[in-house]
């Protein structure tokens, strides 16, 4: 046990399995008292029991931490406020939200329906909003606190037949950023992580071709705790200087990711018309334009 995170109390949503599953077991073998937060539903929504949740949190205890586990949804208001409302009344206060829940409801954008567009913003956009406005006023009265958001290179980058997450996704990275700006004044910090990893979530990603089947099995080299040791890092006090960052973790591999700034300009004195922007300002951009690309075409390198 490291000691790195040692008496910070922790929520880690979505923690049932998977990567969120890691991440709390490394905040717990570095010092942390966890809240294990999982609703125990499949990723369509099916089912919904206590067991995930209690599941590590037994594991946590058996090998000496000290954890809790709570089985509210992150996707209202009310009841992410639950969720941390059982930190402070179980351990006295809550010093970091690590947003990992999630779902996916995969469909190509012109057969995507309302509900399937709504659940998955519910869940990843604005339960990332509930959980991190509902530590919020606990991080601001005592002037701490860590905000740890797992974003997908989905949104940064882009993918098929994933509009609802990918947009959810990158909405993220813009809340992240808004609650880094908003309470830098209280030294609460905001980052994103984007897991590369084998977990519940990449295990439904269809594999028919032989180029899908390919990418699978690269996905399962990509271990899930592989990500752990990062979230664990931002929301220790040796990150206190980190905020505002977006992170990729792929197998051994951590990356910064580039946030988006201005490539190239192009100014005309008289101002512009619609044809004059086609005769000379498009023309002057266009070696700066991006391919339409998915995420596995930008990063394209066998995991190390």
């Amino acid at each position: 046990m490291s000691g790195m995170v040692a008496g910070k109390v922790v929520v880690v949503t979505g923690a049932g399995g998977g990567i969120g599953r890691g991440v709390a077991l490394a905040m717990a073998q570095s010092g942390a008292k966890v809240v294990v937060n999982d609703i125990g539903v499949s990723l369509n929504g099916e089912g919904g029991a206590k067991g995930p949740a209690e599941a590590v949190v037994q594991e946590i205890i058996d090998a000496g931490g000290q954890a809790v586990a709570s089985t509210d949804s992150v996707a209202s208001y009310e009841s992410a406020n639950a969720v941390i409302r059982t930190a402070v009344d179980a351990f006295g206060r809550i010093d970091a939200v690590v947003n990992n829940a999630g779902n996916l409801r995969d469909r190509v954008f012109h057969k995507m329906s309302e509900e399937e567009w709504r659940q998955v913003l519910d869940v990843h956009l604005n339960g990332s909003f509930y959980m991190s406005r509902a530590a919020a006023s606990f991080f601001r009265e005592q002037e701490s606190g860590s905000l740890v958001h797992m974003t997908s290179t989905s949104g940064l980058i882009g993918n098929f037949g994933q509009a609802n997450y990918s947009a959810a996704k990158l909405g993220i990275v813009a809340l992240s950023k808004s609650i880094a700006l908003d309470m830098a004044r209280y030294n609460v910090r905001s980052n994103c992580i984007a897991p590369f990893a084998w977990s519940r979530m990449t295990s439904s990603i269809p594999a028919e071709t032989d180029a899908e089947k390919a990418r699978v099995e690269k996905l399962k080299k990509m271990e899930a705790n592989k990500v752990a040791p990062l979230a664990v890092y931002l929301v220790s006090d040796q990150a206190s200087a980190v905020t505002a960052q977006i992170f990729a973790v792929r197998a051994n591999e951590i990356m910064l990711m580039s946030q988006p700034r201005p490539l190239r300009t192009v100014h005309y004195g008289e101002g512009w018309t619609p044809e004059l922007i086609g005769e000379i300002a498009i023309p002057a951009m266009r070696k700066h334009f991006y391919a339409l690309e998915r995420s596995p075409d930008v990063i394209d390198w066998d995991p190390i």
